[in-house]
């Protein structure tokens, strides 16, 4: 069975259009599937609608958080809840199209590959989250070393034993993209070009998405730590130089008085110090966070039992 995994905040312009394009993507190449919609916490009625086409499919399942609990606890929560041999997730915007599905079953099913992940050879328009994205994944996949997933967000296929690799780790703040590259196995991909938004307001605003790709690197990636020896190293070398320079200035008396050289000093070191404990509180912020071991979302109610629910 094929489980496919679709978190939801406040779609309700679109919804129609996703689900009459997924379910009849889904079974033009297989006849044993669950659909699991995530509501995280919408405030529209994108919740109602849900429910309204799942009297019409019992196929559809919706998975309702107490609140919004964000993009990466909303997948997690629907792949924890996915009772498929075989599962997906892609994003409800559209923007992943669902026409896709059949070229990563393929691949699964008749090369033996344990997860396939899209990978955007292109996007549609333009906007400033497009170029965002596109850059974060670029200098992502080299400062982490995980150049294979460049260009590979959230949509994806993977059999079950990946899938309980991939859930096995139990980490607060995820990113599931980096989650599905570690866990190893026999990784493929299938190329598309990314849709533009079909209706609505992009929910990843620009804070959001630092948000994601800070969570990122300091997950993956030993380079904020490798920047704080960088910049040390460069401030010996700075003040190395300079330190010569007034030595040189003082026994050839021509020294120029004044607190300019004093100044840029103190703003330089002092600089650094705060990159230094900037980056150092990321990483106790993170760690607090992973200690406090709460639960990284709650269901208010999974809707996959009886049509007269």
């Amino acid at each position: 069975m094929l489980s496919v995994v679709i978190p939801i905040y406040n779609e309700e312009p679109l919804i129609d259009e996703l689900v009459k394009r997924t379910i009849p993507a889904i079974e033009s190449f297989i006849n044993e599937y669950e659909v699991i919609f995530v509501d995280d916490g919408s405030t529209d009625k994108s919740l109602e609608i849900l429910l309204h086409y799942r009297k019409q499919n019992n196929r559809i399942k919706v998975l309702s958080l107490s609140r919004n609990f964000g993009h990466q606890a909303a997948l997690t929560a629907g792949l924890e809840h996915a009772a498929g041999d075989i599962v997906a997730m892609m994003d409800g915007d559209l923007q992943d199209p669902p026409e896709i599905l059949s070229g990563m079953y393929k691949k699964i099913r008749e090369e033996g590959f344990n997860v396939i992940s899209g990978r955007k050879t292109g996007r549609k328009g333009g906007g400033q989250n497009n170029y965002l994205t596109h850059l974060f994944h670029l200098i992502f996949s080299k400062i982490s070393g995980m150049e294979e997933i460049e260009n590979a967000g959230n949509f994806s296929m993977m059999t079950r034993d990946a899938l309980d690799a991939l859930l096995s780790m139990k980490e607060k703040i995820r990113y599931l993209p980096g989650l599905r590259s570690f866990i190893g196995y026999k990784q493929g991909f299938v190329d598309f070009v990314r849709d533009e938004r079909y209706e609505g307001e992009p929910k990843m605003n620009l804070l959001k998405l630092v948000s994601l790709a800070l969570d990122a690197i300091f997950a993956f990636s030993s380079f904020p730590v490798r920047l704080c020896l960088w910049l040390g190293l460069l401030g010996i070398v700075v003040f190395f130089v300079a330190g010569v320079y007034v030595l040189t200035a003082k026994v050839f008396n021509f020294a120029i008085p004044g607190w300019s050289s004093t100044m840029l000093s103190i703003y330089f070191l002092g600089s650094i110090q705060l990159v230094f404990l900037g980056i150092i509180g990321e990483y106790i912020y993170r760690n607090y966070k992973e200690s406090q071991n709460r639960p990284v979302y709650f269901v208010n109610k999974f809707y996959d039992g009886n049509l007269a629910e």
